[in-house]
């Protein structure tokens, strides 16, 4: 019997971070935050990278993720987070490119605000769920969404983070702002 590949644990994941537009906190915050959920999800979810893949966070404004929402989803209105992967596994493991995840900072600060929750845990929280995308999960379907939800559930649980779903509908947009889910 052969062994697979070694695999990746949370410190062999390289981590690229450009803000392009947007009141986004420094660098550096958003680095410890991206990090801190990043270890996290790799420690409860059977994530499974190649040593050394790349992951790149890219922060933007609403107007921004508005475009790329329009041509890459055909929703023309801001949403928080989109994520774009790197490409399809090779028996189940992702990388060396996992892919981008760009985030929208109006919609990111308004969210938190409107939810009552820290931007530090909100935005790990988008962490996460654009991570998980990366990786094949997905909240189309109610069942698909019952599961990448209750993996987030318990990650931000291991970061200190209250459940970000409670009392919240699984899939459906805001109507009051038109804004989806995270994607």
């Amino acid at each position: 019997m052969t062994a697979g590949p070694e695999l990746a644990t949370a410190e062999d994941i390289v981590i690229e971070i450009a803000i392009e537009s947007g009141d986004w906190p420094d660098e550096d915050r958003l680095f410890a935050l991206s990090e801190a959920a990043v270890a996290a999800a790799f420690a409860r979810a059977p994530l499974k990278a190649l040593p050394e893949s790349e992951l790149s966070l890219v922060f933007v404004d609403d107007a921004r993720i508005q475009e790329l929402n329009a041509e890459w989803r055909g929703k023309d209105k801001p949403t928080n987070v989109l994520s774009f992967p790197g490409g399809e596994p090779m028996n189940g493991v992702f990388g060396p490119l996992l892919g981008d995840i760009i985030f929208a900072w109006e919609t990111v600060a308004r969210e938190a605000v409107e939810q009552d929750v820290s931007f530090d845990h909100h935005f790990s929280h988008l962490v996460v769920h654009g991570l998980l995308h990366l990786f094949g999960y997905d909240h189309q379907m109610d069942a698909e969404a019952e599961v990448m939800e209750d993996l987030e559930r318990q990650i931000l649980a291991d970061l200190g983070i209250a459940d970000p779903y409670a009392d919240a509908p699984l899939v459906a947009d805001d109507p009051a702002t038109g804004a989806a889910p995270a994607h």
